[in-house]
């Protein structure tokens, strides 16, 4: 008996924090229904995760992520006070490189690309070559968090300010299906992961971030209250990376999308990194199991293919 040709993927993987732990779910999800991912493109958190796992290191990674607590990750987090940010990054890309190893992109198992954006020309730049760390160093340094990072002559900012969902970079590989996993998702009543936040006994890391973040204003009041300028600031990214979301997906008409709540945790909560995996993968499992009885109708037919892409 010849064994069925398993289904092909394009991944895009979508920026939004710690939200971004969710696409760890995904993967294993699409891993185990069989699907073959055979291209990944992310922005920022996204091209973390991606980058990861094309490079082969998912399960370090994971094993790692979700032993860490609050505190672990306020520990290394790398401060400044100059340089556009208020954290290097540096720090960070030590530890990556150290769990999981440095390759050069085109030399990965997966074809990745990591979106970035060059600040100083204000457009894309797409890295499917080069330094893997030095790439998503640059698409994930989200704005007046993480400093800019000069690589190849350019000033990199996070990618998802000029596309969240970056779609085009995997269109050069043919696959049967698109799957996008969109982190802006709509707010649901009662957030996904309160429970978990809720039970977290540790003290609140991004309150030191908050108060320190509203210190640069002086004594200037928060535009309402409760609302530090680092919550402004997150909301008016995500606002904005929702509308471009919007546009993305009606341009792309991906096969499958996989939308996590803007509102299942906060940009810093790298800490629920199991509650997060968890809640990804049951979103993807839910999605997958939709698209799958749809192909079926349809004959499985790949919109992807049919529109020739």
């Amino acid at each position: 008996m010849t064994e069925e040709p398993r289904t092909t993927v394009s991944l895009v993987l979508g920026s939004g924090g710690a939200r971004g732990l969710a696409h760890i779910g995904v993967i294993r999800e699409l891993e185990a229904r069989g699907y073959d991912i055979r291209a990944i493109s992310g922005s920022s958190m996204g091209a973390v995760i991606g980058g990861i796992h094309a490079l082969g290191g998912l399960d370090t990674y994971e094993r790692w992520v979700t032993g860490l607590g609050q505190s672990d990750v306020f520990r290394m987090l790398d401060w400044t006070f100059s340089g556009g940010g208020l954290i290097r990054g540096d720090a960070l890309m030590r530890k990556l490189r150290a769990l999981v190893g440095e390759r050069n992109i085109e030399d990965l198992p997966i074809p990745f690309t990591a979106v970035a954006v060059d600040i100083e020309k204000g457009r894309e730049a797409w890295f499917s070559d080069g330094s893997l760390f030095e790439a998503i160093r640059g698409s994930m340094a989200v704005p007046s968090i993480f400093t800019p990072h000069r690589y190849r002559g350019r000033l990199l900012v996070d990618g998802g300010l000029l596309n969240p969902v970056p779609v085009a970079p995997t269109l050069s590989t043919l696959t049967d299906l698109t799957v996008v996993v969109d982190l802006n998702g709509d707010v649901v009543e009662p957030p996904p992961l309160q429970k978990a936040v809720a039970a977290d006994a540790v003290p609140g890391m991004m309150q030191r971030l908050r108060s320190y973040m509203a210190g640069l204003n002086g004594n200037a009041a928060p535009v309402e209250a409760g609302l530090a300028m680092s919550d402004v600031l997150m909301r008016s990214l995500e606002t904005m990376q929702a509308a471009i979301t919007r546009q993305h997906l009606a341009v792309f008409w991906p096969d499958v999308v996989i939308r996590v709540p803007k509102n299942t945790c906060s940009f810093h909560e790298f800490h629920l990194a199991g509650p997060l995996i968890e809640f990804g993968r049951s979103l993807a499992a839910e999605a997958l199991t939709a698209s799958e009885a749809a192909r079926s109708r349809n004959g499985h037919i790949s919109r992807r293919t049919h529109r020739g892409n």
